[in-house]
């Protein structure tokens, strides 16, 4: 997969897009006794697009910021601010 398809995967449309063309992830099988860069290709090869997607008849958009805290770091953010409630 190229950067400009990757570019054009992410630009895509979501609100105005059919839902037929975007991949639902709830169909997507990923073999976890292959290596780590496998498992990627298969995932990417399955969904189509890895930003634009659904999860049964939700559309999902998926964004990365650039100089953001790492996923980990957020989500153990969040149960602390729980915790403090």
């Amino acid at each position: 997969m190229t950067s400009d398809e990757m570019t054009k995967m992410h630009h895509l449309d979501i609100i105005n897009s059919e839902s037929g063309v975007l991949m639902d992830i709830c169909g997507v099988i990923i073999d976890d006794t292959l290596p780590i860069k496998q498992r990627v290709i298969s995932f990417t090869e399955q969904i189509k697009n890895p930003y634009r997607f659904r999860c049964g008849t939700t559309p999902v958009t998926i964004e990365f910021m650039v100089n953001s805290k790492p996923l980990e770091q957020k989500v153990s953010d969040y149960f602390i601010g729980l915790k403090g409630r």
